[in-house]
């Protein structure tokens, strides 16, 4: 598998080939969790998706047309500020996906009418779509534009937290304009599964923790963790406590989310005054995680 990846990476024209595939699948991917399972149970979208739904239930226009028409202002100013690669690959990801909306949408298929089933299994294909584009190193444009444009200016908002805010502004306006409370909720689950799943597509199912150990007994622990059981590479900071002025040393490591239970044990029993903190790490690239050669 690694001499695959490495392959890849020497050959610029597979790798592109590769990016197109994924791209492509991705689109088709989001378009049927879109057209043939939200749009039909009116679940709206956030971003340029769902202004495009509100404008076809108001005048008729096809949602994926309406999607292009909306996104064309919105990529010039991606052109400006993230230049042409960026702009080449979402520009394909956006025409695919609408495309494939409007395509779907002479089919005139519902494929379930359960709006709970609908909600979840429309968020898990959007999602799994969304995040093969990401994957690939594009976007499917909309409220992705508009978070970086912003974030780009404003470095110190979240990501996450401005495309939520323009996504639960576009559900609001739906919900408001065609009185459909009820699936505006259903669309707040959505998103919630949408989110998760990219994640998932992005980073896997075997995520991996970073923990931070502070403790009297610090070389017992390193000799536990490096020497024992776990057998996980170790960094030691040096610190110092604001309120005695001790110097201390900070144990940094990196374990898979299933050691977890085993770190606490072990620290546990050498000194249970020790201070842990365990955050969750999305990427490790190094021996004995994820090869940094086998990464897109």
């Amino acid at each position: 598998m690694k001499g695959i990846f490495s392959y890849i990476e020497q050959h610029r024209l597979i790798k592109n080939v590769l990016k197109c595939f994924i791209i492509t699948f991705g689109a088709v991917v989001y378009a049927v969790g879109f057209q043939l399972i939200l749009f039909p149970n009116s679940i709206v979208s956030g971003g340029v998706s769902g202004i495009a739904m509100i404008i076809n239930r108001l005048v008729g226009l096809p949602v994926g047309v309406l999607t292009i028409v909306l996104n064309l202002p919105l990529f010039l100013i991606a052109w400006k500020h993230f230049g042409s690669a960026f702009l080449l690959s979402s520009l394909a990801a956006m025409f695919l996906s609408s495309l494939c909306i409007d395509l779907f949408a002479l089919v005139d298929y519902m494929v379930t009418d359960d709006m709970l089933l609908a909600c979840i299994m429309g968020g898990i294909l959007k999602g799994a779509g969304l995040g093969m584009i990401y994957y690939a190193g594009a976007s499917s444009g909309g409220s992705d534009i508009v978070a970086k444009v912003v974030r780009k200016k404003y470095p110190h908002f979240n990501m996450g937290t401005l495309l939520l805010w323009l996504d639960v502004s576009v559900i609001a306006a739906y919900a408001v304009i065609f009185r459909l409370y009820e699936s505006a909720m259903y669309a707040m689950v959505t998103i919630f599964v949408v989110t998760k799943v990219i994640d998932l597509v992005l980073y896997g199912f075997n995520t991996s923790v970073l923990c931070y150990i502070i403790s009297d007994n610090s070389e017992k622990i390193v000799d536990e963790i490096v020497s024992g059981d776990l057998h996980r590479g170790v960094t030691l900071l040096n610190g110092e406590g604001a309120y005695t002025h001790r110097e201390k040393q900070v144990i940094m490591c990196v374990v898979k989310h299933a050691q977890i239970t085993e770190i606490r044990r072990l620290v546990r029993r050498i000194d249970d005054h020790a201070f842990v903190i365990v955050t969750d790490a999305k990427n490790v690239f190094g021996k004995g995680f994820e090869s940094i050669s086998e990464s897109n």
